[in-house]
Formats: C-alpha cells, structure tokens, sequence
C-alpha cells in the first residue's frame, strides 16, 4: 500500500479497501475486516461493485500445507480446508488467483488451529521480512497477469545467483 501510494483505506465492503496504481493498471487492495471464515462476504461485494469477475481476483494467503517461506502461486483449485478460501469459493466460485505463503505445519492436526490464528514467532521474522519485501517488489507483475514472473522474481530477490569465476585464460 505505501510502497506503492496507494490511496487512503477507506471502510468499504465490510472491509478497508484501497486504489491505487501497479505498472500502470488500476488496482484495488481490500482488506476484510469479516471473521475470516467469511471473507467471501467483503470479497464477493466489491467484485459485484466494481463488475469484475474471479480471474480478476488474487487472494494472498497462509498455507500450511508449503514449508515456511515458500510461496507459490496458482489459479482456481480447492480450498486444502482454508475456511477463508472456503468462503470466497462459495461468494465468487473457485477461478481466483491464489498466493499461497507457507507457515508450516504444526505437526499435529489438533495443533493447526492455533497455529494459524496465532501471530508470527520473533524468529519467523528471518524469513516473512525479506519475503512479504519480495512481494512488494514483485507485486506489478501480478497486475500484468505474469504469475510466473512473480514467482520468478521473488526466488531472484530472495536468493540471487551467485556469479561464477570466469576461468583464468592461458597467457
């Protein structure tokens, strides 16, 4: 939102919502402020708003099911018990684009609950920061529609390639 100067958040949608700009195209950023069970409720009223449809939609969200700090990005599927992911399938149908940002497993089923609605560790800063900054930095190719190149951009962000050592020339 700032990196970007998006406009002020504004209460809207039984959420905050946001415009602003992302290389150039029109972008909303909307921030439901439902229970997270029914996001679908915030997501599906701005869609209708603003007549788009699902395609037009990214969900950024946890997913316990990729390690912490992997990322990947997909369109449509099922929701992998995600309630809130759950909701917005029901609202708007399941052809949105998803960025699933792993946490990890707790290990234990009877554990998840908590650890999904729990805040991050200290520790887990050593990788969310320079994530959700990858993100940031990536965030235009979304709005171009380049899935893959967000991705692709996040991994070069995160770990750069290391340059080889040219091999020394006879003399």
């Amino acid at each position: 939102h700032d990196h970007y100067r998006f406009g002020p958040w504004r209460a809207k949608f039984e959420g905050f919502l946001a415009e602003g700009k992302l290389d150039g195209r029109k972008a909303f950023l909307l921030k439901p402020m439902t229970y997270m069970n029914e996001s679908g409720v915030s997501v599906g009223a701005a869609l209708r708003f603003f007549k788009l449809g699902a395609g037009d939609l990214v969900v950024i969200h946890d997913e316990i099911d990729l390690a912490a700090g992997k990322l990947k990005v997909k369109q449509g599927g099922g929701d992998a018990g995600h309630n809130g992911l759950r909701s917005i399938t029901a609202a708007i149908g399941p052809d949105y684009r998803r960025v699933r940002v792993g946490v990890g497993h707790p290990g234990d089923k009877s554990r998840v609950h908590g650890h999904v609605l729990a805040a991050f560790a200290k520790e887990d800063a050593a990788w969310l920061v320079p994530l959700v900054g990858a993100m940031v930095e990536a965030a235009p190719l979304l709005a171009k529609d380049d899935d893959a190149g967000f991705a692709t951009k996040i991994a070069l962000i995160l770990k750069p390639p290391t340059k080889k050592p040219k091999p020394e020339e006879d003399e």
